[in-house]
């Protein structure tokens, strides 16, 4: 690699603006706030709801006299 052309990489604290939680990365950023994480988002907690999507359904069947 050459010699003063690349970015410094740092050792940083990530924090979750949801959460609160932190965890350490590699950047080239001094800090890193986000706004979720995987200790919050529904997709990894497994709190993920599939009820709207239910509800469009009927909707739809309800809309066109469909069983």
């Amino acid at each position: 690699m050459k010699k003063g052309i690349h970015p410094e990489y740092h050792r940083i604290m990530v924090k979750c603006t949801s959460c609160g939680a932190e965890f350490e990365t590699g950047s080239t950023s001094k800090e890193l706030r986000v706004d979720t994480c995987s200790n919050c988002h529904p997709f990894y907690t497994g709190r993920q709801r599939f009820a709207a999507a239910q509800g469009r359904i009927e909707k739809f069947n309800k809309k066109y006299g469909l069983k």
